[in-house]
């Protein structure tokens, strides 16, 4: 699958372990206490109320009948919810390359309406040019086989697909200057991707913002972040961060989503504006040598 007009198998997923968890802990009942009663391991359990696996329809039904869930329509809800979390889409085919926690961040990338990306070193994914992409991911990890870095490089050039989705989400993208002035790939590479983002900037589901080096120390010196709002009021937000090895780590704690927003929104702030970042853009472009 690759389309689809609902939320995918991870937004399901998420839905679903809420819930399940919100059962069992209305039913007064301990993770230690079901596993048993399920003749389950511990570890199941936990990874199905974190949502990091899916479950299986038999085993659905039979937790569902532990808990005493009886009300049929709301067991078909569950089912169906948990059919769809084991569901393949078009990223599925790359499970042997790509990591589960960029596979997560695309579907949800893919489900969010609204994105909120701060970026202090390197262009956003969703904005890069091949040439780009290609410098960035052959620099993190020379190592890496060549058919591994194409398969790469292919995935996110397939990832912007969704900027010229018939129902586009609402794009925030916030750089610090750093972003620009370091050279990637070489004079022309970086030409390219400075006239990239003047491009895609004009779109109108897509805002661009750029913190120069006069705004000082800012909240966005503590690391890069994106924060993803879907459309569903059951979905609660989240926010993505990349450590040092380039890994993506999952948050979905209320009150550190809202911290982070606050901090996005004080770099909008700081930043150039929409305005201002197109003419700084397009200056330097001229003057990369």
């Amino acid at each position: 699958m690759g389309a689809g007009g609902g939320p995918g198998p991870v937004v399901q997923r998420r839905r679903l372990r809420a819930e399940l968890r919100r059962v069992r802990v209305a039913a007064g009942l301990t993770q230690d206490e079901v596993a048993e009663a399920m003749d389950w391991s511990l570890s199941k359990l936990i990874r199905i109320e974190n949502g990091s696996v899916s479950i299986s329809t038999n085993d659905l039904k039979a937790i569902l009948q532990y808990y005493k869930i009886t009300d049929s329509h709301r067991v078909a809800d569950l089912v169906a919810m948990g059919r769809v979390a084991r569901e393949r889409w078009w990223w599925s085919e790359y499970r042997d390359v790509a990591s589960r926690e960029l596979l997560q961040l695309i579907e949800y990338e893919a489900a969010a309406t609204i994105s909120r990306n701060f970026q202090l070193s390197v262009v956003p994914g969703l904005l890069q040019t091949e040439e780009y992409a290609r410098a960035v991911l052959e620099r993190n990890n020379p190592q890496r086989p060549r058919d591994q870095l194409d398969v790469l490089v292919g995935i996110r050039m397939r990832r912007q697909e969704l900027l010229d989705r018939a129902d586009p989400p609402l794009l925030f993208f916030v750089m610090d200057e750093a972003v620009v002035r370091r050279q990637v790939g070489g004079p022309a590479v970086m030409r390219g991707q400075l006239q990239r983002l003047i491009e895609v900037s004009a779109k109108p589901n897509v805002t661009v913002e750029m913190v120069p080096f006069s705004a000082g120390i800012h909240p966005g010196t503590l690391g890069s972040f994106v924060i993803y709002e879907f459309p569903d009021d059951a979905d609660d937000d989240t926010v993505y961060l990349e450590n040092q090895q380039g890994e993506f780590l999952n948050r979905d704690d209320p009150d550190e989503i809202v911290a982070y927003r606050e901090r996005f929104e004080q770099l909008r702030e700081l930043s150039l504006g929409r305005a201002g970042t197109e003419n700084f853009l397009a200056e330097a472009a001229k003057e990369v040598a």
